[in-house]
């Protein structure tokens, strides 16, 4: 298509995403209240939370900070509930100029990033309440805590958000064994470099960086890595098979391969009708 066309296709699919972000952020701002309970949960779960009464208790200071937190933990919910939508607008304005393994390739990234994100939140929503209690443990005697609704919320979601993006770790490995970049040998070669990387990442990257959410999110992390470098592996051994079942696999990588006189399936049609164009 001419670049006019192709932007006109843009602008479509992305009114197309918006519209489905804002409907979702609607249905998310009416159903509030339960969706907050589930977000504020590990910290109810902590006795500081009930220092102030009976009920868990978080702090608004601002005039507008209760209508813009409504706002905010609509938002982050609707971008959950739409993004099969935004996805697929993605994904088709992408897939017609790939190739047919290319999107196989992205078909198989978008299938698997997104449980994968999943189950990176969920670790990190399990683990919230032993982080918090943590940090807050240190809270001297006679000492109130009044923690601010906003700052429990932004650091809710940026775990969640660091949890759920670390989970791609093996995906992205097993996309560059894939296209040649990286063998499992060279991964294996050096995975005690890697694990090192992994630990000091999960130091670094959690907001409270305690231990024990460090140990959190580094555990799985290794363990997807070895199901990566696994997967790696077995990619290697299939196409060390096909290579040396290839007419060309005794050929060094300066030799040209013989020509070959056989027509291909597009000559012959090409005979038969006889158009060449």
């Amino acid at each position: 298509m001419p670049l006019v066309e192709h932007l006109r296709e843009l602008r479509s699919r992305l009114l197309k995403a918006l519209l489905a972000l804002v409907l979702a952020t609607a249905v998310a701002f009416v159903f509030f209240d339960p969706v907050f309970d589930v977000l504020k949960r590990p910290y109810c779960r902590l006795p500081v939370a009930h220092q102030l009464g009976d009920r868990c208790t978080l702090v608004v200071t601002g005039i507008l900070d209760a209508f813009f937190l409504r706002l905010k933990v609509s938002l982050i919910v609707g971008t959950i509930l739409s993004s099969p939508v935004w996805l697929y607008q993605l994904w088709s304005f992408v897939t017609p100029g790939l190739h047919r393994h290319e999107r196989r390739w992205s078909l198989t990234f978008l299938a698997t990033a997104v449980p994968l994100f999943l189950a990176g939140s969920a670790v990190a929503y399990l683990t919230l309440d032993r982080g918090l209690a943590l940090l807050l443990g240190f809270t001297p005697e006679g000492v109130t805590n009044l923690i601010r609704v906003n700052d429990y919320l932004s650091y809710v979601t940026l775990m969640l958000l660091v949890f759920g993006a670390s989970f791609e770790l093996p995906l992205l490995i097993v996309l560059l064994n894939l296209a040649g970049v990286v063998s499992a040998a060279r991964l294996r070669a050096s995975w005690r470099g890697v694990v090192f990387g992994i630990v000091v990442f999960a130091a670094v990257a959690t907001p409270s960086q305690d231990p024990f959410t460090m140990l959190a999110l580094a555990t799985p992390m290794t363990a997807l890595f070895g199901a990566a470098l696994l997967v790696a592996a077995a990619n290697d051994r299939r196409r060390a098979r096909r290579g040396a079942a290839s007419p060309y696999a005794a050929l060094g990588d300066d030799e040209t391969s013989p020509l070959d006189p056989a027509p291909s399936p597009l000559d012959e049609r090409a005979d038969a009708t006889g158009f060449t164009g």
